[in-house]
């Protein structure tokens, strides 16, 4: 249970974070823009700043949605949440699902290099060796400021022609641009280049000092870190905390960053890996796209190496913070809901082992697809464990994925399953 909730403040000191900072804005109305932060909250919510008026960084970022798009889209879906993020022009519609901009702050700046597995891990896991950090599912931006400057110049997001053009919409709002020389010169807009690096920093400046509300570290497992909460010894909720963080399968060998207990774990490794998730079909019958996704293979840092084809179909492992309210899930949005993402990889695991699988995709009643690039999918890692995964033991991490969930969010949590898991 929850010891004064009101009173926690989490000392957890953010490491050596590698970024250059980025993000999208807030309204132009009010007066007096007092800080960077500020006008970057204001640009992160700015639909002038897309083509058609129609469109911010939050409207597929959403700040009450944890900064996923939960919009419902009628040509797509008339029930669930569009998998591919609908565009400024009201047509196009993306190719995969709008990962989160919570936490997003921590992944470090795309390079190479290895990590440790957590020591909880069996030893025969071996380091990772590959590609870390980055944004964007194939990390093809270097750091938040990268990512910043990237959806409003893509025909299929933000749909702006070019930088001068953004750069002409914030000179419409004369806050903007008395803030904008006041926080940088007097001079700032006489370059486009710099001036458009200027917007994506104090965005970035935003997503990144805004800890309030892009990473509090404030769900019922942080709050169990610090002696404010406590699982209940014999609930769901804490069978699933027990499952995941044990040898038994290996969901912590890439969603685990820190040893067990210590406060800030991000439940990611921002690790690449292709775990053989199929097409979205459904997605694609929708929007048009006929190629496979290779998702790390298409990152201009990766495709240009001798190597290369040894990326392809792998993407960045995402946080698992708010998962249980940012459905859908995987790189293209292609399950709904968590009992079916955890399903999959028991599928994964009997297909790493050359098993028989009569297990079916519980979202559609058939065999599950094959994969949408069959080629370096990790089989060694998927195939580490050798037991099942029974229906309690699934729906035990299901429970201990919703106590992941931001303080902020958990209303939008399922309030019977709140309670049968104990929480």
């Amino acid at each position: 249970m929850i010891k004064n909730p009101a009173s926690i403040k989490n000392n957890f000191i953010i490491g050596s974070l590698l970024i250059l900072l980025a993000g999208c804005g807030s309204s132009s109305d009010g007066s007096g823009i007092q800080t960077k932060e500020e006008l970057g909250e204001r640009l992160f919510s700015d639909q002038n700043l897309s083509l058609d008026r129609t469109q911010s960084c939050a409207t597929c970022h959403s700040p009450e949605h944890g900064f996923v798009d939960n919009r419902i889209n009628a040509t797509y879906h008339n029930t669930q949440v569009t998998a591919g993020s609908l565009g400024d022009d009201g047509v196009s519609i993306g190719d995969r699902n709008a990962p989160t901009a919570a936490y997003a702050a921590f992944s470090p700046v795309f390079k190479y290099g290895t990590r440790t597995r957590a020591q909880n891990q069996s030893s025969d896991i071996a380091a990772y060796s590959g590609f870390i950090g980055g944004q964007f599912w194939d990390g093809r931006a270097d750091d938040l400021a990268a990512q910043a400057g990237g959806p409003p110049l893509n025909p299929g997001e933000m749909n702006m022609p070019s930088k001068a053009a953004v750069i002409e919409r914030i000179k419409e709002n004369t806050e903007y641009v008395d803030a904008f020389e006041r926080f940088f010169n007097s001079e700032i807009f006489n370059d486009v280049d710099t001036a458009y690096d200027a917007i994506t920093q104090v965005i970035g400046d935003f997503e990144f000092n805004n800890r309030e509300t892009f990473y509090p570290f404030d769900s019922k497992y942080d709050l169990s870190l610090t002696g404010n909460y406590s699982y209940d010894p014999n609930s769901k909720a804490s069978l699933g905390k027990v499952l995941f963080f044990g040898s038994d399968f290996t969901c912590a060998a890439c969603h685990q960053l820190r040893e067990i207990g210590v406060e800030g774990e991000l439940f990611t490794s921002f690790e690449y890996h292709n775990i053989g998730v199929p097409e979205n079909t459904t997605l694609r019958a929708i929007n048009g796209v006929t190629e496979s996704d290779l998702g790390l293979f298409n990152n201009p840092q990766v495709n240009e190496k001798a190597d290369a084809n040894d990326h392809k179909g792998k993407f960045k492992v995402p946080t698992l913070r708010n998962v249980a309210i940012t459905a859908p899930y995987m790189h293209n949005g292609v399950f709904n809901e968590l009992e079916t993402v955890i399903k999959f990889y028991e599928h994964a695991k009997l297909r790493a082992l050359n098993r028989t699988d009569n297990t079916l995709n519980p979202e559609t009643g058939l065999a599950w697809a094959e994969p949408e690039v069959n080629l370096n999918i990790e089989h060694d890692v998927l195939g580490k464990n050798d037991k099942n995964l029974t229906p309690e033991n699934i729906e035990a991490l299901v429970c201990f994925f919703m106590s992941l969930t931001d303080a902020r969010y958990e209303h939008l949590l399922d309030d019977n399953k709140v309670t049968a898991c104990g929480l």
